[in-house]
Formats: C-alpha cells, sequence, structure tokens
C-alpha cells in the first residue's frame, strides 16, 4: 500500500508553534485557542487587521525548521514502513512566500526523520495529482486538477470536526488504517 503522509498539522506541529509564537510577539492581542480553531486557514479565523501579523509568524525564517514534531508520528511512519507499506511525506508549499518554507521543510524532515525520509519528500500545491492508495491529512477539503487515486483520511484536529472522512491520530492509525492496532 502507498500511504502518502502531510507534514503540517500531521507530523509536525504547526498549529501549535504557531500559537507559542502569537502570544509571545503579540501578547496585547486576542488568540484563537486551538479547540476553537474553525476552518482549515488559519488566518482567517483571525480579524483582517491581524492577517499581517499572523503572516509574518508562518512566512518568518527558522518557523518551519523549528516546529515541533507530533508524538507518535516517528514511530507511525517507522512501523508502516517496516509493515512493508510504501510511505512517502506530501506536502504543500506554502504560497506565495515559499522561499523559507521549501528548504526549511527539508531541513526539517532531516532534524527529525532522518535523512533516509529526505528522499520521500514530494512537494507539490496539487496533492491530486500523486498517486497512491491514502492521503493522511488534515486540510478537511482536498481539491486539485483531477479526481484523486487516494483515499483522503483525516488528521483530526479541530478545524477538520465537522468532515464526515474516516479520521485518525497516532495513537489510533493501525487500528483505523489496517484494522488492528
Amino acid at each position: 500500500m502507498v500511504i502518502l503522509v502531510d507534514m503540517d498539522g500531521v507530523v509536525a506541529d504547526f498549529e501549535g508553534d504557531f500559537l507559542r509564537q502569537w502570544k509571545a510577539q503579540h501578547p496585547d492581542k486576542d488568540f484563537i485557542d486551538m479547540k476553537d480553531r474553525e476552518g482549515f486557514y488559519l488566518k482567517f479565523q483571525y480579524p483582517k487587521e491581524y492577517h499581517k501579523f499572523v503572516e509574518d509568524i508562518y512566512y518568518a525564517p527558522g518557523f518551519y525548521k523549528n516546529l515541533p514534531v507530533y508524538i507518535g508520528c516517528k514511530e507511525a511512519l517507522k512501523r508502516m514502513t517496516d509493515e512493508g507499506h510504501v510511505v512517502y511525506l506530501c506536502t504543500s508549499p506554502m504560497l506565495p512566500q515559499f522561499h523559507n518554507c521549501v528548504l526549511e521543510k527539508y531541513e526539517w524532515v532531516e532534524e527529525h526523520l532522518g535523512n533516509e525520509w529526505v528522499r520521500k519528500i514530494i512537494m507539490t500545491a496539487d496533492k491530486t495529482m500523486v498517486r497512491g492508495d491514502i492521503l493522511i491529512d488534515d486540510r478537511p477539503d482536498m481539491k486539485g486538477a483531477i479526481t484523486p487515486e487516494w483515499e483522503h483520511v483525516l488528521y483530526d484536529q479541530p478545524y477538520n470536526s465537522k468532515e464526515n472522512k474516516r479520521r485518525l491520530t497516532w495513537d489510533n492509525y493501525h487500528e483505523v488504517l489496517f484494522g488492528s492496532k
């Protein structure tokens, strides 16, 4: 089985680190707690006058490189690979300001998952163009140029909780995908 795994919000804690930096850089401004997040696009849950502040955080040098790794994902990726599944990281660059994001995602993978995973990165703005059996992603709506061959399995996050699809976390992924613990 070919399993495609998104990075931000699935293996790397984009939202948690954004919130940590927001609170540190803008202690006088309101923030959206993770449990209250609605909608995939973080920036659009904030008032328009905050959008530049939001972008300044996730476009900043070092943001992607320094994201914390989700507990359990390394073990899950290793187990899926050890069981004979072909596993790739399938991630999208943050557009239009991709300059830091692209390089830093590669650096993040090398640091947290090892050099062998750097060769398993597929970076594309349109994941529907990538072949696979399953895509594990936190984005609730996967639209693109074609109808994908893969099944979209949601990585469970508050902002995608209203979607009626199979969903998983790194605690229950094996049972959800393969029917056993």
